[in-house]
């Protein structure tokens, strides 16, 4: 009988694997990806202090307010035009991606688009 490793499983191994090429740093920070069944969530965090520069979810009350469904590539945009303005304000212009182990395409690939174009650069 094969035994197959759960998705998750192999999502954070990933994870791992890709974190281990990178940080964030002061002039550069991290752009953190995370999402679940139902919600989006980014960061961005300076790993040398740990700590959170900037954060955005659908779980703001604006951002439900905003978007129809919580888990769509609509959604997952929002949130990254939303992280990029709340970036450049605090003055962060370029950030390094870490999209978390998940898959580059989809609602990874729609927050990535839409946080370039309102300004941020990776």
């Amino acid at each position: 009988m094969i035994n197959k490793e759960s998705r998750e499983v192999i999502r954070e191994k990933k994870h791992l694997k890709i974190r281990n090429r990178f940080s964030g740093t002061t002039e550069r920070p991290r752009l953190a990806v995370y999402r679940s069944n139902n919600h989006i969530y980014a960061q961005i965090i300076d790993d040398t202090v740990g700590k959170t520069l900037v954060a955005a979810s659908t779980l703001e009350k604006s951002a439900k307010d905003a978007v129809e469904k919580t888990n769509d590539v609509a959604a997952a945009s929002y949130i990254g035009k939303t992280i990029a303005e709340k970036a450049v304000a605090a003055g962060i212009k370029q950030v390094v991606f870490d999209r978390g182990g998940f898959i580059y395409q989809g609602k990874i690939k729609a927050l990535a688009d839409a946080a370039r174009e309102a300004g941020l650069e990776f």
